[in-house]
Parts: C-alpha cells; sequence; structure tokens
C-alpha cells in the first residue's frame, strides 16, 4: 500500500520466479503467486504494458484462458508499440514473449523476441542478452530456420562464455531433438536435467521432456515418445511448454494405440486453443483432432489444419500437417494422394535439417511404391558451427569488426573462419555468401578473382 508500483514490478518478479521454478517450487507456486498478484495495488493510468503483462497473467492463471485472454492481448500489443521505454522492454520482453505464446500468436511472437534481441544488443544488457537469443531461437524453430537457431544457439554459448552466465541450452538441445539427432540430444538431455534439478528450475525440465518427445516422434519410436510427452503435460498449463509436450503426447499415444489417452488430453488442448481462434491454435487443434477422426472428418480436419497454418510462420508445424496426412492417405490406400503430402513434407523437413521427420516421410513414401533417393548432404553442411555462424553473420551484413564484437572474438578471428568458409563452399564474395547462405538454392556465380571475406 505504500508504493504501488514498487508493488506491482515485485509482484511480477515473484511470479517471473514462480513460472521458472514450476514443478520444482518449494513454496509460493505459481497458482499461489498469481492469486496474491490479484490483490496489488490498482495500476495507474494509463496502465503500463508491464502492469497489463501481470493483470493478464494472473488472471489467466487463476480463472483460465477465457478470462485472462483479453487483458493478456491488450498486453502483448503495449510492448509491441514503438514507444515502450527501453528499460521496460528489455525487462519484460521475455515474458511479453511468454504471453504471445500463451496466445498462439506467432506473429507477436516473431515481432516481440526480435525487438528484444535488438533492444539487449542496442543496450549491452549481456545478462539479458542470452535469454533473448534463447526465446528467438524457439521462434527461428518453429518457422524451420534452422540454420538461424545454429547461429544464436551459438552466440548464447558465447556470450555466456564472456559474462560467466549459465542458461541451460535449451536452444541447442531442441535443434538437436527436432534434426533427430539422437546421440547429442540425449547427451544434452542428460546434463541438462541435473543442471536444471539443482537450480530448481521445474520449467527446464518441461522443456527438456518435450524436447524428448520430439525427438522420438521423429524417429518413429512413438512408446518412448509418449513416457517423456506424458512427463511434459503434467505441467502447469501457464509453463507454455507443457502444451507442447500435449500436442506431442496425442500423436505419440494414437501412434501407440492408446487412443483413450489421446482423446483425454485433446479436451486439454481445445481449452487452451478455443479461447485464442488464431491460425496456429486452430490449426494445431485440427490436426490433433484428425489423429482421433476417419473418414471424411479426418480429411476435412487435416485439409483445416494445412490451410490454417499455411497462414501462420510455423513452417515445421504445417510440414507435420502434411506428412500426418499423407501417412493417413497411406493408410486409406489413397496412394496417389498420399504421395503428394508426403513428397511435400519431405521437401520441408529436408530444407530444414529434421533429418528423422524427412526419413519419416520417405518410409512412407516407399510404401506407396515410391521411391525416394536420400539427398547428398550439401557443402554448407561441412561448415564448422562457428563457421556457419560467421557467414549468416556475415550474409546478413555484419563487417568483420561488428561480427567480432558481437561474438567476443577478434576481427582477424573473424576473417580466418570466412576465409575458410568461403573455401568449402566455392563462393568468392561477400554477395555470393549472402545468396548461398540467404537463398541456399541460387548458385554463386564463379569469379576470376582470389576469394576476399573482407568485402
Amino acid at each position: 500500500p505504500l508504493h504501488g508500483r514498487l508493488a506491482r514490478e515485485t509482484y511480477l518478479e515473484a511470479l517471473t520466479a514462480s513460472l521458472f521454478a514450476g514443478r520444482l517450487a518449494v513454496s509460493g507456486g505459481v497458482l499461489e503467486t498469481a492469486q496474491a498478484a490479484r490483490a496489488a495495488p490498482p495500476p495507474l493510468q494509463p496502465p503500463r504494458a508491464s502492469d497489463l503483462l501481470l493483470d493478464g497473467l494472473a488472471r489467466l492463471i487463476t480463472e483460465g484462458h477465457d478470462a485472462g485472454t483479453p487483458t493478456l492481448r491488450r498486453a502483448v500489443s503495449a510492448f509491441r508499440r514503438e514507444d515502450i521505454p527501453r528499460e521496460e522492454g528489455i525487462r519484460w520482453g521475455w515474458l511479453a514473449c511468454r504471453a504471445a505464446g500463451l496466445l498462439w500468436d506467432d506473429e507477436a511472437w516473431d515481432v516481440l523476441s526480435a525487438r528484444l534481441v535488438q533492444l539487449a544488443r542496442d543496450a549491452g544488457a549481456l545478462s539479458a542478452l542470452p535469454l533473448g537469443l534463447t526465446i528467438r531461437s524457439g521462434m527461428q524453430l518453429f518457422a524451420g530456420e534452422f540454420a538461424v537457431v545454429s547461429s544464436l544457439v551459438e552466440e548464447v554459448a558465447a556470450v555466456n562464455e564472456a559474462t560467466g552466465t549459465s542458461l541451460a541450452p535449451y536452444g541447442a538441445l531442441l535443434l538437436f531433438a527436432f534434426q533427430g539427432r539422437e546421440a547429442e540430444a540425449r547427451q544434452l538431455i542428460e546434463a541438462a536435467t541435473g543442471e536444471v534439478t539443482r537450480r530448481g528450475e521445474g520449467q527446464g525440465l518441461t522443456i527438456i521432456q518435450w524436447a524428448t518427445a520430439a525427438l522420438y516422434n521423429g524417429l518413429a519410436r512413438y512408446e518412448e515418445a509418449l513416457v517423456a510427452a506424458q512427463q511434459a503435460a503434467e505441467d502447469s498449463y501457464v509453463i507454455w511448454f507443457s502444451t507442447f509436450g500435449t500436442v506431442e503426447l496425442i500423436e505419440a499415444a494414437v501412434r501407440s494405440g492408446r487412443a483413450g489417452l489421446a482423446a483425454e488430453h485433446l479436451v486439454r488442448l481445445s481449452q487452451r486453443t478455443a479461447a485464442s481462434g488464431t491460425d496456429w491454435a486452430l490449426g494445431i487443434e485440427a490436426r490433433s483432432r484428425a489423429l482421433l477422426s476417419e473418414g471424411e472428418t479426418a480429411q476435412i480436419l487435416y485439409r483445416e489444419s494445412i490451410e490454417r497454418l499455411a497462414r501462420t510462420r510455423l513452417r515445421l508445424e504445417l510440414a507435420r500437417a502434411h506428412l500426418l496426412y499423407g501417412e493417413w492417405l497411406r493408410r486409406e490406400s489413397r496412394r496417389l494422394d498420399a504421395r503428394e503430402q508426403l513428397r511435400t513434407a519431405q521437401e520441408l523437413f529436408r530444407q530444414f535439417g529434421m533429418q528423422a521427420f524427412a526419413e519419416r516421410a520417405r518410409v512412407e513414401l516407399e510404401a506407396t511404391g515410391e521411391h525416394s533417393r536420400k539427398r547428398a548432404a550439401e557443402a554448407r553442411d561441412d561448415l564448422t558451427a562457428q563457421e556457419g555462424h560467421i557467414c549468416r553473420l556475415a550474409a546478413e551484413g555484419g563487417t568483420n569488426q561488428v561480427i567480432a564484437a558481437q561474438l567476443f572474438i577478434s576481427p582477424s578471428t573473424v576473417d580466418y573462419h570466412l576465409r575458410k568458409a568461403f573455401r568449402k563452399l566455392g563462393v568468392k564474395s561477400r554477395h555470393q555468401l549472402k545468396q548461398h547462405v540467404l537463398q541456399p538454392d541460387a548458385s554463386a556465380e564463379p569469379a576470376a578473382r582470389s576469394p576476399d571475406p573482407s568485402e
């Protein structure tokens, strides 16, 4: 009652802590903290973006999505405004991205995560940058931009090393999981599980379990996927990542012959998507419901899912919709129709670098009688992670000096890595590098002179 603004900021800090602690909270869990926040002094008028964020989250957690969504939408819109104070944007931007996710608003997640990273970089806020980069990598993962995700993961590692911070490697873990790289993913899963458990970061456990479920769904090992997805889905829905775990659970349960379990969790998923009404939310719900449907109903739902997800940035989710529809068509003995969907899915997965899911599509294509050759690795796959990261930054216009400052290395080290990458890729200039990295289907034109990565 003595300082309303400070009280509201403190409640938002407490809510942040409870969200990170999740299921490992020893006291003051998410629901209890949100209930306390409902008693916070009212904000001054007009309310700040963070005021709307506090009220929207507190109401959503205590009363449900229908009650909290309107205020949370206002909060997300406020954070998207250009005139939001820089300090507020850096301090609460990651939570605004979380709110966008709870609303199934991929456009806002894209805009807010990009702005958060830019604000942190411009301000030199190295304590906020790793979290911002990690949240941004999640958006780019769903967009199918795996090369960008790899670049962001490398930047997180560089900042962590320079500052001595220790954010768990969520971006790298999710990247390996969705790529189907089991050995690397399992190594990170084991290390990260111990790390987040020691820190009491229950949210991290949910992320790890969701990633594990996605890994094994991609590898078509559905029983293992189901075990991990059930663990992820047990967490509170406001943890956000538990909802992703629920989506993986429905697919794994259906493929494991556990339709009843899938139907039970579909009800929970629908409660979370109905209040949103976005193409992302309704596209995922339609895809999940199609898995439990038959005949004409299933076909209508698969087509709705593809139509809705095609209007979003989420090409990864779209590719999975094509895959599931193709698998269903093949089981319905509609081989020609199945091939069209499976080819589309396979090509998208190959573009992303999701080799396990691409292999799932290839196996299904062969079951239709079509033989799909495995594609040879492209030259850019031979780059080391550091080389790929530097190439991406250079292709986006960064000078050697800017890249060096961003990665905490010397300009000469940047030049060294670029020269090695130029030789591997067979390019002669930064213009050709941009075509090769940002437009991978474009061929680099030959040049008569020696490579000069400083151009």
